[in-house]
């Protein structure tokens, strides 16, 4: 008798491991991973693994967590699609050998910021303490066109690169 992969991550739902599990081990993780990187509590893997844990468990006992991260990674899975798409894109105008320079960092910057904020406006917990979600909604295009302002007013006093930023001072006589 075969089972689908669909069975299997359908049993694994049910059973809680996309809600509790994996949370706890990504939160546990990058918890533990703070702790050892900073140093703060010392040498004592005990107390940092006592601490991770105890994050991880806090975290996920009003279904907070749980329900973020099942809205935030589908959308950061979208996120990282169209990044990929446009690194595609990108490569039929970039010569072979030739760096793509800023423009990378920056698409990867605006992909990665959309899906935050995509996130967030998506979360029903938004509107019971902000309504940020429903704010966003009706001021989306408002803010994308200023920060489009926003990005070409500083594309513009960077001036061109070595031009000291801009229009140029007159020699004195």
């Amino acid at each position: 008798m075969a089972v689908s992969v669909t069975e299997i991550l359908n049993i694994w739902n049910e059973m809680g491991v996309f809600s509790y599990v994996i949370p706890f081990l990504l939160l546990f993780a990058v918890v533990y991973a703070i702790l050892d990187k900073s140093g703060i509590l010392g040498d004592n893997n005990a107390i940092k693994s006592i601490v991770g844990v105890s994050v991880g468990l806090l975290a996920l006992q009003f279904d907070f967590v749980s329900e973020f991260f099942a809205i935030i990674f589908p959308r950061f899975g979208v996120g990282l699609s169209i990044f990929l798409v446009i690194l595609i894109t990108l490569g039929f105008f970039v010569k072979k050998g030739e760096e793509p320079g800023w423009t990378v960092k920056w698409i990867g910057w605006v992909v990665g910021i959309g899906v935050i904020i995509w996130s967030l406006s998506a979360w029903d917990q938004w509107g019971y303490y902000t309504g940020f979600g429903g704010w966003f909604a009706q001021n989306v295009w408002a803010l994308i066109i200023l920060g489009g302002l926003v990005a070409l007013i500083i594309v513009m006093a960077r001036g061109s690169k070595g031009s000291g930023g801009g229009v140029k001072a007159p020699k004195p006589v």
